[in-house]
């Protein structure tokens, strides 16, 4: 048998998604780094669904190779098969064999597929991948399908449904919760945002879980557990589309059986990204880790927390000693003529550990009197002791990523509320409201105004 040629890397690191690639933007100038990528593209997930309703080119969510070659790292377009940690080598697919002196966990994650009758039917799909993309595409514009279910009201469920619906497809929208978005914002920030769905004609089934899919080996009928049937066949169309966007899981599968600790919600690391095993390490999805204002366990399958947990990792590797905060996952979305962004714990989230005071305010995106002017408010979450700020939800007619980050930046920063009143903002007539009041200060105002009456009634 033909001995298998051997390569050696410093750093070697298994995936090719935005982890992978903030590492070798810092470290492919000083190190030799090989980056295993089984998939033909690292996608710009959060573009795909404009893709579907041609607001961008199908192939502008592709990233391009040269942001990992042009850094001074080798790409290597394989699957890994195993991994021997004593050795400290990799064996993919294609048996080739690589050495390394420090491995890099990034495989990301997976889309969850519930286990019910017809998951298995064409015209089911999830939404995560290249092939993903290429076959929904292919599916909505080849096989002209007039009608969708899209499963899970997250933000790439309600951005996915809306891009159908564009695209000219009778698309319902089904979530087990009450109300859209979720993870995002409590229910009454999500009033507006639903009312934009339906007014783009969506139709809504909240509150309503997915039991089954009927047809014959093609999605014909969705079945929900109201008994509601949501019928997918037409006289020119004998199925239609019904597509699962109801969470990620961690993309460990071939590490199962190996002495790497795995936990619930993905590979066990420490605050410098260590794993059990010396010398390995694991970012991204794929890794699990806590929440920055709880300590607990929780999700963060964003690449926003993928790429700070890669470049604190790809900094150590270089000598410094940074150590990771956790997760506060600021996000953001855009639902119609609405954009909607969250940070921090939802009030109902902040109810299982703090004693939560919250309060609302809502300004407009300029000064009233300009043409212009659209609404904005937001919820300000807090912990009644302290006064800690715990999380914030902003609804605009204007981009809030801004606002969110502010406020993000609070919450790691551990400021009060009390802080949060003497926030020093600036105005002008097209970009805020009047120098009068601001929208975060307003929030802060009044959870000290309410907290202030409580204690002199008491």
């Amino acid at each position: 048998m033909e001995e298998i040629k051997v390569k050696k890397y410093d750093v070697l690191i298994i995936g090719g998604g935005p982890a992978a690639i903030t590492m070798v933007k810092i470290l492919g100038k000083v190190k030799k780094v090989g980056v295993i990528r089984p998939e033909d593209y690292s996608m710009i997930y959060c573009a795909m669904p404009y893709a579907i309703e041609k607001v961008v080119a199908l192939e502008k969510t592709f990233k391009q190779d040269g942001l990992v070659t042009e850094s001074g790292a080798d790409l290597i377009r394989d699957k890994v098969a195993s991994v021997d940690f004593d050795k400290k080598t990799v064996l993919t697919e294609q048996e080739q064999s690589f050495a390394y002196d420090k491995l890099v966990i990034a495989t990301g994650s997976v889309p969850f597929l519930p286990p019910i009758e017809g998951i298995d039917f064409a015209g089911v799909f999830v939404f995560k991948s290249e092939d993903d993309l290429r076959c929904l595409n292919e599916a909505v514009r080849t096989h002209k399908l007039k009608k969708a279910v899209v499963v899970g009201a997250g933000a790439i469920g309600v951005e996915l449904a809306l891009a159908l619906n564009n695209s000219g497809l009778e698309c319902h929208l089904v979530d087990m919760v009450e109300t859209i978005l979720p993870n995002l914002v409590d229910p009454e920030m999500a009033v507006e945002a639903e009312a934009e769905l339906r007014n783009a004609g969506l139709k809504l089934h909240l509150g309503s879980k997915t039991e089954k899919i009927l047809g014959n080996k093609r999605a014909e009928r969705v079945i929900l557990d109201s008994g509601e049937v949501i019928n997918l066949a037409d006289d020119e169309n004998p199925s239609g589309i019904v597509v699962f966007a109801v969470g990620m899981r961690p993309r460990v599968k071939i590490f199962k059986d190996t002495q790497l600790e795995i936990g619930k919600l993905g590979i066990v690391v420490d605050k410098q990204m260590r794993t059990n095993i010396p010398d390995v390490y694991s970012v991204g999805d794929c890794a699990q880790y806590y929440s920055g204002i709880t300590g607990e366990l929780t999700e963060g399958k964003l690449a926003t927390n993928a790429v700070p947990m890669a470049r604190l990792l790809a900094k150590n590797m270089l000598g410094e000693n940074r150590e990771y905060g956790g997760f506060f996952n600021g996000a953001a979305t855009r639902v119609g003529n609405l954009y909607v962004g969250g940070t921090g714990l939802s009030e109902a989230a902040a109810k299982k550990k703090f004693d939560v005071v919250t309060c609302h305010s809502e300004l407009t995106t300029t000064f009233p009197i300009m043409p212009e002017a659209k609404m904005v408010k937001m919820k300000l979450v807090a912990d009644r002791k302290t006064l800690r700020v715990l999380g914030a939800q902003v609804v605009s007619g204007n981009p809030v990523t801004d606002k969110v980050d502010i406020l993000t930046l609070a919450i790691q920063s551990k400021l009060t509320v009390a802080d949060l009143v003497n926030f020093s903002y600036s105005a002008q007539p097209y970009q805020s409201f009047f120098p009068a009041n601001n929208l975060i200060v307003a929030c802060a105002e009044g959870i000290l105004n309410q907290v202030r009456l409580e204690n002199i009634a008491s």
